[in-house]
């Protein structure tokens, strides 16, 4: 057991020596691929209006005019909410902006009930919420707003929660999806317990490390869409499956720089 808490104190050692240089630049590079599946869709909305327009009169049954304001909509509030996300504006407004986008895109193009893609917008969601959660925390310790706000300290515990739950479920779809193959093995028992960590708050940011690795190479392997030139549609579910990916690494990234929050071992074992 001291042989493992020793390899264990050594590879965060470790860790923690290459990531220093890094961490000024990781709050940017996370909510910048948070959001970067809601820019891809919104440039592809634009890109491909007409197709759009289309598949909703057509298939989803929307009038004429409904089918172009809805569209339209969601392209500005993509855009807005995303860049407002990057900046570190508004932030509140901007996550309700980006969840009301998954909720409604779901219902109007017939996807909720699809189970892949339901699991996926949860993972999303959870990227949205410690997106939430470090708005939340940096609120508190806003040296202008006097004493710490109990309330924002209470919420950004649950929210923090809730984010690090939804956020491994993007793997457990991972796990269950494809050829189980002797790699698949290996990377399913080592992000599976990473996932576990995550989830219940022990070494999370490490964790999450590991994590964001995994995704960043599976994501390269799997959801390569610029190798796809013989089938457009294919190419554009596998493009918004590799955006979805960035976003859900974006938000492993959030939880590095914010922490698992006070619902958390790592939390209560500083209280011992």
């Amino acid at each position: 057991m001291d042989q493992i808490r020793n390899v264990s104190e050594q590879t965060e050692d470790v860790l923690e020596k290459f990531s220093r240089p890094l961490k000024p630049y990781i709050p940017w590079v996370a909510r910048t691929l948070l959001v970067s599946t809601f820019i891809e869709d919104a440039v592809r909305i634009v890109v491909q209006w007409q197709n759009q327009l289309y598949f909703l009169q057509a298939y989803r049954g929307f009038p004429w005019g409904i089918s172009h304001f809805f569209l339209m909509a969601n392209v500005v509030t993509m855009l807005a909410c995303s860049g407002l996300a990057i900046s570190r504006r508004y932030t509140e407004h901007a996550v309700a902006g980006l969840f009301a986008v998954i909720v409604l895109q779901g219902f109007a193009y017939g996807l909720i009930f699809d189970l892949k893609f339901f699991i996926r917008n949860l993972s999303v969601i959870g990227g949205l919420l410690m997106l939430l959660a470090e708005s939340l925390l940096a609120r508190r310790r806003n040296v202008f707003a006097g004493l710490p706000s109990i309330s924002d300290e209470d919420k950004s515990k649950y929210v923090l929660l809730g984010g690090r739950i939804l956020l491994v479920l993007l793997f457990v779809s991972f796990v269950f999806s494809g050829e189980f193959t002797l790699t698949r093995m290996i990377v399913s028992i080592i992000g599976g317990m990473s996932c576990l960590m995550v989830a219940v708050g022990f070494k999370a940011k490490y964790s999450a490390i590991v994590l964001v690795t995994i995704l960043s190479v599976f994501n390269l392997m799997v959801n390569n869409w610029w190798s796809i030139d013989f089938n457009p549609t294919h190419r554009d579910f596998v493009k918004y499956d590799f955006f979805q990916t960035l976003s859900i690494m974006g938000g492993f990234l959030l939880l590095v720089n914010v922490g698992p929050g006070g619902f958390s071992v790592d939390e209560k074992k500083k209280n011992f």
